[in-house]
């Protein structure tokens, strides 16, 4: 089948591969992009992360947390241009739409909730008719826990929710740092139960073929594909994962040097961009 430059380029983009393996892979995998990344990765190339959040309009992602720290939401409220993402009249009404998210369990029950004098889903299409520009909720992610701590990075482009088994002297600081983790990180789950099963055999079968490929003899491979298993969990679980301000301890361990009983019960993340 024909594979377009634009096909090529956009697989390019999202892989870090070359010009010449990606368009091979497309060719290959018959213009499946998934397939594509999956037999680039098979043939040992390099391949970045594939994030859903690539694909994310501009706006604002914004975490906001209950009075006892309870409950908490993340909400981007979506925009064509970074030109009116930044603009700090459509910043006060992100915030405003978001304070409003906290209430609600559902993003049906927010959209159909009032807000000043309207539904707001009626609010957003009086604003894109204001605006000039698409207007409407991205994402909406509800987290309870004994304690819930947030983090928004800067530019409002990665908002972070993370939750936490009790309440210590300093949970707010941990809370903060662990959802600063999951923010920079990007995690995939909390654990390595919470990995679904079919991302952890197509990770076995990856390594498995880069070690035929690296001619391990076929009764090795499953030992060593359980050992490279043991890496991806660690790289790719939030609590496993080495803490950012000190690589010398993991996630989990940070938290229970705090407290010993302590653990992360939760995380929610949402990006832009």
């Amino acid at each position: 089948m024909k594979i377009t430059a634009s096909e090529v380029n956009k697989l390019r983009q999202s892989t870090g591969a070359g010009m010449m393996d990606c368009k091979k892979a497309l060719v290959e995998s018959e213009g499946d992009f998934d397939k594509a990344i999956e037999i680039l990765r098979k043939k040992g190339q390099k391949v970045a992360a594939n994030r859903a959040d690539r694909e994310s309009s501009e706006g604002a992602a914004l975490a906001k947390v209950n009075a006892d720290n309870t409950a908490g939401v993340l909400v981007s409220i979506n925009c064509e241009t970074d030109f009116v993402a930044k603009n700090d009249t459509y910043l006060a009404l992100a915030n405003s739409l978001a304070d409003k998210a906290l209430e609600h369990d559902t993003l049906e029950n927010f959209l159909s909730s009032e807000f000043q004098g309207m539904t707001v889903a009626e609010k957003l299409t009086e604003q894109t008719g204001v605006i000039g520009e698409k207007i409407e909720i991205g994402a909406f992610k509800k987290l309870t826990a004994p304690y819930v701590g947030s983090y928004i990075h800067a530019g409002n482009k990665i908002a972070t929710l993370v939750g936490l088994s009790g309440i210590v002297d300093n949970a707010a600081e941990i809370a903060k740092n662990v959802a600063m983790q999951a923010a920079a990180m990007n995690p995939i789950a909390l654990n390595e139960e919470g990995v679904d099963a079919t991302i952890v055999q197509k990770e076995i079968e990856i390594a498995k073929d880069q070690l035929r490929q690296e001619g391990k003899p076929e009764a090795m491979l499953d030992n060593i594909a359980k050992g490279k298993i043991k890496r991806f969990f660690k790289d790719n679980t939030l609590i496993n994962q080495a803490f950012i301000k000190d690589a010398k301890i993991s996630v989990a361990g940070y938290v229970k040097s705090a407290d010993a009983d302590l653990v992360v019960t939760a995380f929610e993340r949402i990006a832009l961009g």
